[in-house]
């Protein structure tokens, strides 16, 4: 449908399309921190959107899944950049844009300054960043350890680096005026649902906090179901 799409260092960027009934909507999904985008809770909301009519396009930021370049490069100011590459190829569409986890950040920083993000969901959306990093990895040597021990998923002093920089993106959501939806599960044992309701101080109206009783931060099981229904009529309200 769109063709290959690069990012700025010229590296492929691989992506699912999920094709609606209309041609004037389409939800970008990404994903989080040694994810892909074939994660079940991703590939689940991607195929409810397209029932629903509205087109969808998941996709692995570089480094991650099938898409080119170094995992030990992939870092959020990267791919906040790497967005921006899948939202140039979609000229003509409304776009809402869904990050889960790390990709959440992402998105609030690109929307931020991206007016063609007009509708947003964090799905159990990283806030803190720096907070994040220190609690998850901080007892791992960056540039010889691991990511939660996944030998795929080595830990670069780039990646903490890049995450101390940013520190948290809070203040960052007061510049985004569209409508944002976010999403946490009560269950979350990665990005803490503090993270949601601290950023929820920061945005503007309408500004949206869904709290999952139950729900992990994969939304995992029943959960997986619940966040599809919600969150697609959501967006077909919305966008």
């Amino acid at each position: 449908m769109f063709g290959e799409i690069k990012n700025e260092q010229g590296e492929h960027l691989d992506y699912t399309y999920h094709k609606g009934k209309e041609d004037d909507r389409i939800v970008v999904i990404g994903h989080g921190v040694t994810g892909n985008k074939d994660r079940p809770a991703l590939v689940a909301l991607a195929e409810g959107l397209a029932n629903a009519g509205i087109s969808a396009l998941r996709f692995s930021f570089s480094g991650n899944g099938e898409s080119a370049g170094a995992f030990t490069d992939s870092t959020i100011t990267k791919e906040v950049a790497d967005l921006g590459s899948i939202i140039d190829v979609l000229s003509g569409y409304d776009i809402c844009y869904v990050g889960h986890s790390m990709g959440g950040a992402v998105g609030v920083l690109r929307a931020a300054t991206d007016e063609r993000i007009e509708v947003l969901v964090s799905l159990a959306g990283m806030v803190h960043t720096k907070a994040f990093a220190e609690r998850e990895f901080g007892d791992v040597t960056p540039d010889e350890g691991f990511m939660w021990d996944e030998p795929d998923c080595p830990l670069s002093q780039v990646y903490m680096d890049d995450m101390a920089t940013i520190n948290s993106v809070a203040k960052q959501a007061s510049k985004f005026g569209g409508p944002w939806l976010l999403v946490h599960g009560s269950e979350d044992d990665i990005v803490p649902i503090q993270d949601s309701i601290d950023v929820l101080q920061f945005a503007n109206e309408p500004t949206e906090l869904l709290d999952l009783p139950g729900a992990d931060h994969v939304f995992s099981d029943d959960s997986t179901a619940i966040m599809v229904e919600k969150v697609v009529a959501w967006i077909n309200q919305k966008l």
